[in-house]
């Protein structure tokens, strides 16, 4: 499932701002935390990947579960 979502710019005098917002549905599910530092990596012309740090990843896995083998 997908969430369509628009790109925004602010554009000002002697600068711009591009902006991607996050329904919250998906912001919720990854479980961001506010002020949380991320990292846009260019795929190709069709995919951005967003990477958390390790620090932020370790933090979740200290949440789940166990796996029973």
């Amino acid at each position: 499932m997908g969430y369509p979502t628009k790109i925004q710019i602010i554009k000002r005098a002697k600068s711009e701002q591009w902006y991607v917002n996050f329904p919250a549905a998906v912001a919720q599910a990854i479980e961001f935390k506010q002020g949380e530092i991320v990292e846009w990596v260019i795929d190709d012309h069709q995919r951005l990947v967003l990477q958390r740090s390790d620090e932020s990843v370790k933090d979740l896995k200290k949440k789940l579960p166990k796996k029973k083998e």
